[in-house]
């Protein structure tokens, strides 16, 4: 008896759950995909950033992507009929090997039909989201989409700030990240390839890494790839992005990061409108990478007193996506002659006290 009165429901009906199952349980109900279910490394997608509202940022994400993609890949493929069936009727494979590789096929079949183009994962922060791509260029898909956005001057989000493409991931050790970057820079830096570049970093819920060191070494790879590869911070050919949350590191090289308002879909349209008041004279300089200066949020470069004799400069982001939970964090490092491995040996830290989303 005594057993039964403690096992007895809890007033009101039922076995009261713990905050936990709560929370597992809606996580179960909001997957419905195949393929991982949080940004690991080894997958490639596009870092979507938002202000509070991260369900309906993955609706727009999930339209806006959609749209472009259809435009430039074709319509996604569906799967017939027949891979949706059972395989077979009983009494058919007396064979007991080739039943299971039937089931092992309808298995794998099954999962294929899960993998979509476009799948939300748990990006690991806040007011981030993660969209892995299957079959996908990110760099060439996102910059298309800000292309069009630049052009048409037409707003098509709402909770949508920035929107970044990842074109590969690993794990957010040096070690890691260093021998991974030695291959995958090389299509935009090794010789005979060449360009101006920056380095834009940022770091959430992470404490282990250090800025200066990654940057440091991610500017020594660049240069040890091609001397002749320059930084650039008024108007780079390609700007590396750096994005690191928890023990995930997101790794992309982009074009036009400066003319398309660091990837923020709000501000390319605020720009688009900007220009389109501007005489052809301005409008060609703006187009030539000087258009930052026309935001008022912009600020010009500040040098440090103490690089000034090394000719380097550090420009913090400004809070151009209009959120008050998005740290200022990332950084922008210059120098006027070749990248070399010390480029950023005296980097000041910036604003990094409220490194981790809120």
């Amino acid at each position: 008896m005594a057993a039964r009165i403690q096992q007895s429901p809890q007033p009101g009906g039922g076995k009261r759950k713990g905050k936990a199952q709560y929370v597992q349980a809606k996580r179960a109900r909001r997957w419905d995909g195949g393929g991982p279910r949080q940004l690991e490394p080894g997958i490639q997608g596009i870092l979507i950033t938002c202000n509070m509202n991260e369900r309906k940022c993955v609706e727009e994400a999930y339209s806006l992507l959609n749209e472009y993609g259809d435009d430039m890949y074709g319509p996604e493929k569906q799967f017939a009929d027949k891979d949706q069936q059972p395989s077979g009727s009983e009494g058919e494979d007396d064979d007991v090997e080739a039943a299971l590789k039937k089931e092992v096929g309808d298995i794998k079949a099954s999962t294929e039909m899960r993998l979509r183009r476009f799948q939300s994962v748990e990006s690991g922060a806040n007011n981030v989201v993660f969209i892995r791509t299957l079959g996908i260029e990110p760099e060439k898909l996102v910059h298309h989409i800000l292309q069009d956005i630049y052009k048409t001057k037409k707003k098509k989000t709402r909770v949508i700030l920035r929107m970044l493409p990842i074109s590969g991931t690993c794990k957010a050790f040096l070690e890691d990240m260093k021998k991974y970057a030695e291959t995958f820079l090389e299509p935009w830096f090794k010789a005979p390839n060449k360009g101006t570049f920056q380095i834009v970093y940022k770091s959430r819920n992470n404490s282990h890494m250090n800025r200066e060191e990654v940057i440091k070494e991610l500017a020594g790879i660049v240069g040890s790839l091609n001397s002749e590869n320059k930084v650039d911070l008024s108007n780079p050919q390609y700007t590396v992005v750096v994005e690191i949350i928890k023990a995930v590191c997101c790794l992309s090289v982009v074009k036009d990061y400066m003319l398309f308002r660091k990837y923020n879909l709000q501000e390319v349209v605020k720009s688009a409108k900007d220009l389109s008041q501007l005489n052809p004279k301005q409008a060609a300089q703006t187009g030539n990478g000087k258009e930052a200066k026309l935001e008022s949020g912009d600020k010009s470069s500040q040098n440090d007193p103490a690089e000034g004799k090394n000719n380097q400069q550090v420009v913090p982001e400004n809070s151009e996506e209009l959120s008050p939970t998005e740290s200022i964090s990332e950084t922008h490092v210059v120098n006027e002659g070749v990248a070399k491995p010390e480029l950023a040996s005296q980097v000041t830290e910036g604003s990094e006290s409220n490194e981790n989303d809120l």
